[in-house]
């Protein structure tokens, strides 16, 4: 399995990030069916998603806290390629050649580029997720996060509904989504306000990265304080 407690060393930035770069082969069309997540599958499994930790976004790269409660175990992680959708499980294949099962309910926190549920849960779509090993050896999920990504970009090209970027030898379609990107200049608060971003900064991307065509739905662009003039 590539479930792992918080202890362990695995990078999960990397995988984050590969998942961005590894092209746009969708595996399959197949999505969660929502009568299969009604019927609360997991029982007793489940617990209150905040014992584990936020759900938001920026709660996939935060370091595991430790419950308080001494009744709520350690948390454990599991991160891949979702490969098939049984039921209230998902089938992933790690990132190290492992495996694992991901028990989902309609307790489960899912984050695709915004809150949302498990119906939108796709094959192919990749995925890290946070909750409680199971004696089965499936993890009791209250958190999944789908495709999300965070890469250290540079912009080379800006345009009405997109940012073109450059990681590395890799260049990635950005895109924005009205109501949903926004940008962070410096220690600032996060803003709808996109006009100070310049071609030429450097910027972290927050994100969720699509199969299908291998860009990225934008959901935060932080640049460095001062950078960029208006356009």
């Amino acid at each position: 399995m590539s479930a792992y407690r918080t202890g362990d060393p695995l990078g999960r930035r990397r995988f984050l990030t590969a998942a961005a770069l590894r092209g746009a082969t969708v595996i399959g069309t197949g999505a969660l069916s929502t009568g299969a997540l009604s019927t609360g599958a997991l029982g007793t499994g489940v617990i209150g998603a905040t014992a584990l930790g936020a759900v938001d976004a920026d709660a996939a790269f935060a370091a595991p806290i430790r419950p308080l409660d001494p009744a709520v175990a350690e948390s454990a992680f599991a991160e891949g390629r979702i490969t098939a959708i049984n039921h209230d499980v998902l089938e992933v294949a790690g990132s190290y050649g492992d495996h694992s099962r991901v028990r989902v309910t309609n307790a489960t926190s899912v984050w695709k580029a915004r809150a949302t549920t498990a119906a939108d849960i796709e094959t192919g779509d990749g995925l890290y997720a946070r909750g409680l090993p199971l004696p089965d050896g499936t993890l009791a999920a209250d958190a999944v996060w789908v495709n999300i990504v965070n890469l250290h970009a540079t912009i080379r090209g800006i345009e009405k509904t997109r940012l073109h970027l450059a990681h590395g030898q890799h260049e990635i379609v950005g895109n924005l989504m009205a109501r949903t990107t926004s940008a962070s200049y410096g220690d600032a608060s996060p803003t709808a306000d996109l006009s100070r971003l310049a071609i030429g900064q450097s910027a972290q991307v927050l994100g969720a990265w699509r199969p299908s065509d291998g860009s990225v739905d934008l959901v935060r662009v932080a640049v460095a304080p001062g950078a960029g003039r208006r356009r």
